[in-house]
Formats: C-alpha cells, sequence, structure tokens
C-alpha cells in the first residue's frame, strides 16, 4: 500500500535564523543563540542547537527562554537579511524541478520525480542539493527522499542537523511502524491523550486499530491518520500561485485593554492591509479579524461580502464590529491581526467600493492612488489616516 512512482523530497534548513546570524558573524559559532522578539514579551522564532539542549525552542516566551539559558545569545530578527538568504535557497532547489512547494521561508518540498536521467538516484539528488546549498550560502540543510510527502515531511527530522534520510516505496510501512504518534501531522497534545486511551502509541499502533473504530472516535481526522498510518498519501507537490489572503498583525508591548484603543490598531492595521492589495492590483471579499489573548489562547471571526474591497474604512469597519463579538474589555489582547481573503484582480474602472455608486468610486480610486504614490516616495508612514496621528 501506499504511494507508488512519486520521488517526493523534504528540504528543512538547519536551525535557519541563528544558522544566518552565525554566517554573518562568525564569532558565534558553538554559542546557543536565540532569534526572537524583545524580552519582556515577545517569543523565541528560532534556537540553534546549542540552545535546544537546554530546553529552548520556537514559540517559547523570551522569559522562559532567559531563564532556561541566562548565557545565551539573545538577537531580534532580521527578516530582510533571512528572506535574502532563503531567495538564494529556493533558486537552487528550482535548478532540479519547477515543483517546488514552499511550507515556510526555511523549507520546501519537491518533486523529482522524472529528474533521475538528469541529476542520478533520489539520493543522490538530495545530496547534490545539499552540497550547492552549502557551497553557495555556507548553510546546512536536511532531507528526507520518500515516495510521498508525509514520509519525506518525517524522514528530513530523523538525522538533523545536515542529516539525508532515504525512504524507498518497499520500506514505507517498516519506517512508519516504530514512530510515536506525535510525528504524525496534525496530532496535537488531546489527540495523543485519546488515542493513548485506545492503546495507540506508536503509528504501527493507529494502523492495527480499525478503521471503523478511528471513524467513530475521531471523524474523518481518524480516517485521514489511518490512511498516513498506512503510507497512503496521495497529495501532489504543488507549486505556488498567487497569494489567497493579504494581511497584516501585530504584538504588543503591553496588552490592549479597551475597544477604543483597539480600534485604532485595527485602523492602523486596515490601512497597511488595503494598501498591500491596492499594489498588488487585488480586492477581497472576505475580512478575517485575529486576537491572541494574554494567556496565548487565540480566536479568529469573518465576514464575507458579496461585492470585492480593498478599502480601508470598509475593512476597518468590519473588523470592529468583529471586534464587538470577541472578549474585548474582559480579557487583555496580546496581538491583533486583519486580513482579506477571496482575492480577486481589481480591473481597471472596476466598483471596488461596496455600494458606492460609480462616481464616488471612481473619486476614491484617485485619491488612494495619489495617497499610495506618496507612501511609496516616502515610506509607509507618510501618509496615515488622521486618527492615527501622534501614535
Amino acid at each position: 500500500m501506499g504511494s507508488q512512482g512519486k520521488i517526493i523530497i523534504h528540504l528543512d534548513l538547519d536551525a535557519f535564523y541563528p544558522s544566518v546570524e552565525v554566517l554573518d558573524n562568525p564569532a558565534l559559532e558553538g554559542k546557543p543563540v536565540i532569534v526572537g522578539g524583545s524580552k519582556e514579551r515577545g517569543v523565541v522564532s528560532s534556537a540553534s542547537y546549542e540552545a535546544r539542549r537546554y530546553g529552548v525552542h520556537s514559540a517559547q516566551p523570551m522569559a522562559a527562554a532567559m531563564r532556561l539559558c541566562p548565557f545565551g545569545v539573545f538577537l531580534p530578527g532580521r527578516m530582510s537579511r533571512y528572506k535574502e538568504v532563503s531567495k538564494l535557497v529556493f533558486r537552487i532547489f528550482h535548478g532540479f524541478t519547477p515543483l517546488v512547494e514552499p511550507i515556510s521561508i526555511d523549507e520546501a518540498f519537491l518533486d523529482v520525480t522524472g529528474s533521475e536521467r538528469l541529476f542520478g538516484r533520489p539520493e543522490a539528488i538530495a545530496g547534490k542539493i545539499k552540497g550547492r546549498v552549502r557551497a553557495e550560502t555556507g548553510l546546512t540543510i536536511s532531507a528526507g527522499v520518500a515516495p510521498s510527502k508525509f514520509t519525506a515531511k518525517i524522514a528530513s527530522d530523523m538525522n538533523k542537523p545536515d542529516g539525508l534520510t532515504v525512504v524507498p516505496p518497499e520500506a514505507v510501512l517498516s519506517f512508519l511502524e516504530p514512530l510515536p504518534i506525535s510525528k504524525m501531522w496534525g496530532v496535537g497534545v488531546k489527540t495523543q491523550e485519546h488515542l493513548r486511551r485506545l492503546g495507540v502509541r506508536t503509528i504501527g499502533d493507529l494502523r492495527r486499530l480499525p478503521e471503523k473504530t478511528l471513524e467513530k472516535r475521531l471523524g474523518k481526522q481518524g480516517l485521514r491518520m489511518h490512511r498516513l498510518a498506512w503510507g497512503i498519501d496521495n497529495r501532489d507537490v504543488e507549486a505556488p500561485g498567487e497569494a489567497k489572503s493579504i494581511g497584516h498583525e501585530r504584538t504588543f508591548s503591553h496588552d490592549v485593554l479597551e475597544f477604543e484603543s483597539a480600534r485604532k490598531e485595527l485602523l492602523a492595521l486596515a490601512d497597511k492591509v488595503a494598501r498591500r492589495m491596492r499594489r498588488n492590483g487585488v480586492a477581497g471579499k472576505t475580512v478575517t479579524l485575529k486576537v491572541k489573548y494574554g494567556d496565548f489562547k487565540q480566536v479568529t471571526r469573518s465576514t464575507t461580502f458579496s461585492e470585492s474591497t480593498h478599502e480601508c474604512s470598509v475593512i476597518h469597519q468590519t473588523a470592529c464590529r468583529m471586534l464587538d463579538r470577541t472578549d474585548i474589555g474582559e480579557r487583555p489582547v496580546r496581538l491583533l491581526g486583519v486580513s482579506v481573503s477571496q482575492l480577486s484582480h481589481a480591473q481597471a474602472g472596476e466598483q471596488l467600493s461596496l455600494f458606492d455608486t460609480e462616481r464616488r468610486s471612481r473619486k476614491r480610486r484617485q485619491l488612494y492612488a495619489a495617497l499610495d504614490a506618496l507612501a511609496d516616495r516616502f515610506g509607509e508612514d507618510s501618509v496615515r489616516p488622521a486618527t492615527l496621528l501622534g501614535e
């Protein structure tokens, strides 16, 4: 059972952010490097392997990381630099296949089926990619080679850092058999506890459980997990198309407690989102609000319109209405985010303002074009809604 014929490689740069910092500053070599936000309110973005030995991991509060590793080197992220290096790495990927599916800035799936004539056997292809990444960027990358995305992703994590794990089709079941159930995508702590009560601790245990039992206990998720446990994953590697959504979010240095303060923050976010949409020539129908409370619990709310928009005022007003349906004022808010999805290209002359007349819509487009030109020339903060002046 399982996928046959495909050759999928999952590639994951090792401790990417800290590794770039060491690359740019060799004096950091061998030291516990932690990249993240502010020490008071931020979280760990990535930690070097030296830091991980002390229990430091991504998404951990920086304050906790400092307690675990007080002698670590704590650095703010440099996203522009990381993106620069990432582009070099992905350029190497595209030299082996056009089927590259980015998962994040530092990892991707590659479908190299049919590339053996050019580059050799699957393990040789992965080895050549690893060699070029090291030679051209100075970084190490771990690779997993398998007949499916699911197995390749697990394989790339087996021998980090700088690992290369190959799982041929005939070895998929024996490879998955002893692995803890936590290795399976989408299996969180609660699902693990539920499965433990059923006697499931490994992927092999899950495979031996009757499919009907899993469906009864976990619904569609149970069926999906059962198929994966048998190595069945027919998902294709999909090269990215156009953006599915455009959004912006902000983590506050101090918790937001009042609705009016949150309303102003949403205005700033809506302004950034609307400007990015216009710059990309798109409009969207669905506005989504993201709220993360002081205890790190998160909620989202969405509203979908019949017409598309890229106007700050519409996005802002919609987000504020959804904010009314959260616990703002009762619970401190750590983060707010606004995004717009169901995007479509905004054609010249198209009515983008909800419920506007054609004449008013045309004037608004002219106004936004002038404001965006000023922002492009003098910087994002040169043109802001009047409500935000002085902040």
